[in-house]
């Protein structure tokens, strides 16, 4: 299996295409290609029984996100942290704040992505 990139941040973040975003993620990220790939065979299923494309937009929009992730080692690793907590957290309080912190991430690479605009509240 390949390396990901020396520098991660260097490899441009793809259009929201399904091949430009394997394209990134096999440079940012090739352990993931695996998942990326039965993702896209089910949503390709998907979309064909429900004769929409629907299916495709989410997948293409919800990988582009895990490029931008990728895309920063520091986040990504940032983010494993958060969510093996979360599965660890019993406090609500500690659980929101750490859900607040997943969202916060996640949102930014939305931005990233261009799927979403950074004017989001802010509490």
């Amino acid at each position: 299996m390949s390396q990901p990139a020396h520098n991660p941040a260097a490899v441009p973040q793809p259009p929201v295409q399904a091949e430009a975003i394997r394209s990134a993620l096999a440079q940012v990220a090739p352990h993931l290609l695996p998942q990326f790939d039965q993702d896209r065979a089910a949503a390709t299923a998907r979309a064909r029984a429900e004769t929409s494309a629907t299916p495709l937009r989410v997948f293409a929009e919800a990988w582009a996100v895990e490029v931008a992730i990728a895309r920063h080692p520091e986040t990504a690793a940032r983010l494993r942290e958060l969510e093996a907590a979360a599965e660890e957290a019993a406090d609500p309080p500690a659980a929101l704040g750490i859900a607040a912190e997943i969202s916060g991430i996640r949102r930014a690479a939305a931005v990233e992505a261009g799927l979403a605009t950074g004017g989001g509240s802010s509490r």
